[in-house]
């Protein structure tokens, strides 16, 4: 059985994502950070890894990218989830016990409109299923949860309200790794990391390599690098796989001009005509 690790408790989110993308049948392997699940891969405790890389409502995880720049996995695939938050509470709960609800704060943000509609009290927790786990241990009747559909399932939850979040575009892409690249894909995506000698018109002469070749660029973001203050490097997704010969010339070009590149890998673009029937 494939084993793949996540960061969360049983029935986070990248639970979710993780049986979207390989099946109900799969292992899915917890761990508590970012960190532990790179290493379960890379020491062979689970097969892949899935990591969020960003959410369309609150923008990158910014401690992927930094792994994905120390270490050495590459991306396998990608998959967009739809977030989908529910309100849990213990069976036989009515809406109008709720009190306080617990989550993620980012979660508890991503929902502000549904809990100032209901008088209901935040209260920031480590995570969604995490919450749900504890709920359903230490019962408190006044308690409700923002996690998922999934969590309820495993925990003995009730949905009290579904799809609770303020935008209906709430999406999360995460990234599937491996210490493999996957077979090519009719439909690719490539991911790399690069930085910029300090002189004027450096930046805009990297992308130019792209642009001159009518390569579509998906994602460009910037981050500092850890080891070296006020210097910074770039995220970059295009389309198209690093074998084929315009998508090749281009990173050769940028090799050229770049002062450091890195690459993260080819491989299958996710559709988002997909996610919207989920």
């Amino acid at each position: 059985m494939t084993r793949v690790a996540f960061q969360g408790v049983s029935g986070a989110y990248s639970e979710e994502a993780i049986r979207q993308f390989f099946g109900p049948e799969v292992q899915s392997v917890p761990r508590d950070t970012l960190d532990e699940v790179f290493a379960a891969v890379e020491h062979g405790e689970a097969d892949y890894g899935v990591v969020p890389v960003e959410n369309a409502v609150s923008g990158s995880v910014t401690r992927t990218y930094e792994l994905l720049m120390e270490r050495d996995l590459r991306i396998y695939a990608e998959t967009i989830l739809r977030v989908r938050h529910m309100l849990l509470a213990l069976p036989g709960t009515r809406p109008a016990d709720l009190q306080r609800v617990r989550s993620h704060p980012q979660a508890l943000a991503q929902c502000q409109r549904y809990l100032s509609r209901y008088g209901l009290k935040p209260e920031p927790a480590f995570d969604t299923a995490g919450s749900a786990r504890d709920l359903a241990a230490n019962p408190e009747r006044d308690v409700g949860v923002i996690a998922s559909a999934l969590a309820a399932e495993l925990y003995g939850l009730e949905v009290i309200a579904t799809d609770i979040e303020d935008f209906p575009f709430n999406y999360t892409r995460f990234f599937v790794l491996s210490l493999d690249d996957p077979p090519r894909a009719p439909h690719s995506k490539t991911s790399l990391i690069f930085s910029v000698r300090h002189r004027p018109g450096a930046l805009y002469e990297c992308l130019g390599e792209f642009a001159v070749r009518g390569i579509n660029l998906t994602k460009i973001e910037s981050r500092p690098r850890l080891n070296r203050p006020w210097e910074y490097i770039f995220y970059l997704d295009f389309e198209g796989h690093w074998q084929d010969p315009v998508c090749e010339a281009a990173i050769m070009g940028l090799l050229r001009r770049a002062s450091f590149v890195k690459s993260l890998g080819s491989y299958p673009a996710a559709t988002m005509s997909l996610v919207k029937d989920q």
